[in-house]
């Protein structure tokens, strides 16, 4: 009985049934038949033919770029409010944006389209979608512009009005809350 093999398994040619697979012995002795143990191989090359595809349909490195990237790209007042959600492979971007600046953003979508384009050194978005929802990451914070310098008094003022707080921490942010309220004022006169 000649058999051979099939995608489905072991078939014997004359009769069409599944055979059982061969023994070792058989497996030694004919050198067509693959052999139990064909040695190791490398984790990546099998991790790369499972997870290229399912990357590929989700947008692959591109969006992985673009996330990594994503206030180099824009700059941190664009990047701030928005955060890219996902990639289609027709160029779609879904953006993820905070509530209140959806309008601001789809006026902003060429630019950001141009931009990340141009990042990427082809057209890798070709239009946007925004959702409104709360962004995964906090905002990035922008340094505040240096407070003009108070008078000895007025800090000494300060200290005394929360001196009674007992809790160190509270003390100290109430101290420097105080002092920022009357900077500001001194800053608007």
């Amino acid at each position: 009985m000649a058999r051979r093999n099939t995608e489905r398994g072991n078939t014997d040619q004359s009769s069409g049934k599944v055979a059982a697979a061969p023994d070792q012995r058989e497996r030694d002795a004919d050198p067509r038949l693959p052999s139990r143990f064909s040695g190791f191989r490398a984790l990546g090359d099998s991790t790369t033919r499972i997870a290229g595809p399912i990357a590929a349909k989700h947008g692959g490195g591109v969006l992985a770029r673009l996330k990594a990237e994503w206030t180099a790209i824009l700059g941190p007042e664009l990047a701030g409010f928005a955060w890219p959600e996902a990639l289609g492979r027709d160029g779609a971007l879904k953006l993820r944006c905070a509530p209140g600046f959806a309008l601001d953003l789809q006026h902003c979508t060429p630019m950001v389209v141009q931009r990340i384009n141009l990042f990427f050194g082809r057209a890798a978005v070709t239009r946007i979608a925004i959702v409104q929802g709360p962004l995964p990451l906090a905002a990035p914070r922008l340094p505040a512009a240096p407070l003009p310098s108070l008078s000895t008094a007025a800090r000494q003022e300060v200290q005394r009005q929360v001196a009674a707080v007992d809790h160190a921490e509270l003390r100290e942010a109430l101290d420097r809350f105080g002092q920022s309220l009357l900077a500001t004022g001194a800053r608007r006169e």
